[in-house]
């Protein structure tokens, strides 16, 4: 594969996400023993900082494609942006992630070139052809699709927690390249982002989620779960029962309806285990169910189940939890 691979990293108030070296992570696996390289895109405004952490992540050149009219987030202007950068360096392969920005722009990207795109995929191989076949799930979670893209450039998000990251070297740099924008304007303009709660970790890109469904009994016991969060050093989820019931933001919600989750740890707290929730979190490394209902669907899909009232449960496995971050 000679032509390039360009990964479309993601930058937050000043900061790059850890999607962004996962992408590179699954783009320096894909040009083992290609001659094309693997590009980076930053897109924003004042970024220049951030640039060189991509290089020392793995990749050879970073187009820095900034503009004031980048600084906040636009998928119309994003995307303009992105398709004059594509058409300059013609990339066999760009990987964007499959988080709430790179769902929304792959597609309006896919659109503007005239090709399709594999969303929230799990894996990938390079055939004798040249191409992707790639590896998705459908139906809920429930079955495996391998697909492959016609026409180029083969676009795909890429599911975070999947794809391991490059250990970080400061010898290895990359060229860093400024590209102007033209025609990187919004019908749209975001005029206030309001931000999580201080400290608030994202449930998308968690390592480790202590989740609540309606065994919670209401949003006044949550703390329960925030607590052991902490202790974990991870993120506090919900089952849409418990977000319909208006106990947490959608923004916590995971399941089919709401964020799909690869954490290493996830621990379901009085959540039965409805398809829908399942399709969200069914990937995760280790899954910890706690339930009173000893037939709860959860419990089949969970490496760990503790049957029993998780009002009891929960605060001894929050103790214990600090007790053991105290030794560290």
């Amino acid at each position: 594969m000679p032509s390039p691979i360009l990964v479309v990293a993601e930058e937050r108030e000043g900061k790059l996400n850890k999607v962004s070296f996962e992408l590179l992570g699954a783009a320096r696996r894909l040009a083992e023993g290609s001659s094309g390289g693997v590009m980076a895109a930053l897109l924003g405004s004042g970024l220049e900082a951030l640039a060189p952490a991509l290089g020392h992540y793995g990749a050879s050149r970073v187009y820095l494609v900034d503009s004031p009219a980048l600084a906040q987030y636009s998928p119309e202007a994003y995307a303009q942006a992105l398709v004059g950068l594509v058409q300059k360096i013609k990339p066999e392969v760009i990987f964007l992630s499959a988080t709430s920005r790179g769902r929304d722009l792959a597609p309006r990207l896919g659109a503007k070139l005239g090709v399709v795109v594999a969303s929230d995929c799990t894996d990938f191989t390079l055939q004798d052809s040249g191409r992707l076949l790639i590896t998705r799930p459908i139906f809920a979670g429930k079955a495996l699709a391998q697909v492959r893209l016609k026409g180029t450039p083969q676009i795909a998000t890429l599911r975070p927690n999947i794809f391991p990251p490059l250990s970080p070297e400061t010898s290895r740099t990359a060229a860093i390249e400024k590209i102007t924008v033209e025609g990187a304007t919004a019908r749209a303009v975001t005029k206030e982002v309001k931000k999580a709660a201080a400290g608030k970790k994202d449930v998308a890109e968690a390592e480790i989620i202590v989740s609540g469904g309606r065994g919670m009994k209401g949003p006044e016991n949550y703390h329960l779960l925030e607590e052991l969060a902490e202790a974990l050093g991870g993120a506090v989820g919900a089952s849409r029962a418990a977000v319909d019931a208006g106990w947490r933001p959608h923004s916590d919600q995971v399941g089919q309806t709401g964020k799909t989750v690869t954490p290493k740890l996830y621990v379901a707290c009085g959540i039965s285990g409805a398809i829908q929730h399942l399709a969200g979190m069914k990937t995760a490394k280790y899954i910890v169910a706690i339930n009173k209902d000893p037939e709860a669907p959860i419990f089949k899909i969970a490496d760990y189940g503790i049957v029993g009232d998780l009002f009891e449960i929960v605060p001894l496995i929050t103790a214990e939890a600090k007790k053991l971050k105290s030794y560290q």
